[in-house]
């Protein structure tokens, strides 16, 4: 499948590469990287072939959630289920604009989750452990050995940590800490 009109495509090549081929995107432009000496037919070839994996790969990546507050409500309720024995369930679960120093916030009085929209374009599995966070909040209001014993039942919460530590200070926002949630 070629890329598609809209599609930037910049095609770096490099004497020193040899054999690999790697692609990835920088805004709204797939980058791929090529041996300098490969044919433009290779190169055609090449540029199809990663577009497509990136594809592949993001649409895995995509959770539903994004889509609206009510998927996000129905991630929660799957969530819950999964990790939390189906005990911890919101009133209410919804996109809220770009927090200045958290992800997510919960209120346990009634029960509600605020998402910040900047976790619209987070892998699915670190949305995942946000929307577990809060979830715990519901039966553990603060970050106490409790609070914190529920949320590890969620598989991946120290990878998910250090990616949204890495994020914020990549992008400057000073949302380091995993207490940022609340």
């Amino acid at each position: 499948m070629p890329h598609t009109p809209q599609q930037k495509v910049e095609v770096r090549r490099s004497a020193r590469r040899r054999r690999t081929v790697t692609a990835y995107r920088e805004g709204d432009t797939l980058v791929v990287l090529i041996p300098a000496k490969m044919s433009r037919a290779e190169e055609a070839h090449w540029v199809a072939e990663m577009e497509r994996k990136l594809q592949r790969t993001e649409s895995r990546r995509a959770s539903p959630a994004r889509a609206s507050d009510k998927a996000l409500e129905a991630r929660c309720a799957e969530l819950s289920a999964r990790h939390l024995g189906g005990a911890a369930g919101p009133s209410s679960v919804r996109w809220v604009p770009p927090m200045r120093t958290r992800w997510a916030s919960c209120t346990p009085a009634d029960r509600t989750i605020r998402v910040s929209e900047r976790l619209r374009d987070v892998p699915s599995w670190v949305l995942d452990y946000v929307l577990v966070h809060e979830l715990a909040h519901l039966q553990v209001a603060g970050h106490n050995a409790a609070f914190w014993a529920l949320v590890g039942r969620y598989p991946k919460t120290e990878r998910a940590i250090g990616y949204l530590e890495g994020l914020s200070a990549a992008a400057g926002w000073g949302i380091a800490e995993a207490d940022k949630l609340d």
